[in-house]
């Protein structure tokens, strides 16, 4: 059965990007912090880049498959929140989380001058809780999941150019529970949900013959469509109501350009994510609702969230034949409003650092180990539409990376 989910998240929700982004979905991504796009030569173009599948050995099939480890320290909140009873103390930290999500690539043969992949990732998550009772009263567990589906089409214009166009099936569900019991507030909420949604990538690569390449790629906006049941409580008296909401997976558009010079290749990544379609969270209820919990669960909120740009380094070296080392570095900055900003996502800056080696056992199979660190910045909180009043720190990631590729 399906049940909703609602959150101030916007359901699409991991880790290492701002807000919920989780770009790192292959070896190299990881270790490149994602600069990828331009220079990928690989199964994993099928995620990155798919224009650029028509640039590998025609006659070959590329596989990769890995699995990425995540964990997220424990984020602290030293400050007050405003209640109907005034200013009280919410100094807290969340749980930690951990969690390890599976990737998949496959890129066909070449068939003309088509070609064809296809990948499984977990493209966006989020898990967040708090064992306080003033952060229960709002948050005490936001989880999302999800799952894309990404198959795409490349065609070789000619030997140094190629487009290509796929569609983004995406499977989420979510799990959002708060309870106000512990601070004598007499509301709590059971929420869960699922929907499977679409849009569509495109792509473009340029391989010029001084070892320059030029690339761009472009995901639409995904409308997530929940609807199912939401389980009220007041006072210890529950009640379920059918209900929907729309929220959408942000637009981005990525420009990359990467040099091979010698044994180094070096590549620059400008991104843009549209993150400013998150304007307004609003529930939709079947049957009126009681106008006690109107202001708790049915009062559209604001967000207002605001477009973001990503700036993101990759360097590889290749040390010898079979040896290749690679660090990347990027600046992600958070589209969370001073004054939006809540206990469900307290999201702030980030410097991310990464590093890792791809190792060629033979001339068919290589693998790999990367790791990526993500610092977020210390945030501070004032005139707050949500009460909040201090200051969010420590927080971001640690993944680790492993990754097979495979060539036949």
């Amino acid at each position: 059965m399906k049940n909703i989910l609602i959150s101030s998240i916007t359901a699409i929700s991991i880790a290492s990007g701002a807000a919920y982004k989780l770009p790192e979905q292959s070896l190299k991504g990881t270790a490149l912090s994602a600069a990828n796009i331009a220079s990928c030569d690989g199964a994993d173009c099928a995620y990155y880049n798919p224009a650029n599948i028509s640039f590998l050995n025609a006659n070959s099939q590329y596989f990769e498959g890995g699995l990425t480890f995540i964990h997220l320290p424990k984020v602290s909140y030293k400050g007050t929140q405003t209640l109907i009873s005034g200013n009280v103390d919410a100094t807290a930290k969340t749980l930690t989380e951990n969690v390890a999500i599976p990737y998949l690539h496959y890129v066909s043969k070449a068939y003309g001058n088509l070609r064809y992949s296809i990948n499984l990732t977990i493209p966006a998550g989020l898990s967040k809780r708090w064992n306080a009772p003033v952060e229960k009263l709002y948050a005490q567990e936001f989880t999302l999941k999800t799952v894309m589906i990404n198959p795409s089409i490349a065609y070789k214009v000619n030997n140094n150019f190629s487009l290509a166009v796929g569609a983004n099936i995406v499977y989420s569900e979510g799990k959002v529970y708060s309870d106000g019991a512990n601070i004598g507030i007499p509301l709590k909420r059971e929420m869960k949900g699922d929907s499977i949604d679409y849009g569509y990538n495109l792509a473009a690569s340029w391989h010029l013959d001084n070892g320059l390449k030029l690339a761009a790629t472009y995901r639409s906006k995904v409308k997530l469509s929940e609807k199912g049941k939401a389980n009220l409580y007041f006072g210890g008296v529950g009640k379920k109501y059918d209900a929907n909401v729309n929220i959408y997976i942000p637009a981005a558009l990525s420009i990359a350009v990467s040099k091979d010079i010698k044994k180094w290749t070096l590549e620059f990544v400008y991104e843009r994510t549209f993150w400013s379609s998150y304007k307004t969270l609003d529930f939709n209820y079947k049957q009126a609702i009681p106008s006690i919990l109107y202001d708790a669960f049915d009062k559209p909120k604001d967000k207002n969230w605001k477009d973001t740009n990503t700036f993101r380094l990759g360097v590889q070296y290749r040390y010898n034949d079979k040896l290749t080392l690679m660090a990347g570095y990027s600046y992600d900055k958070s589209p969370i409003p001073t004054k939006y900003l809540s206990y469900e996502l307290p999201d702030s800056n980030a410097h991310i650092f990464s590093t890792g080696f791809k190792y060629q056992q033979n001339k068919n199979i290589s693998w790999g180990i990367a790791v990526l660190y993500d610092y977020k910045t210390e945030r501070k909180v004032t005139n707050n539409a949500n009460g909040l009043k201090g200051k969010f720190s420590k927080g971001g990631a640690l993944l680790i990376t492993t990754g097979f590729d495979y060539k036949f």
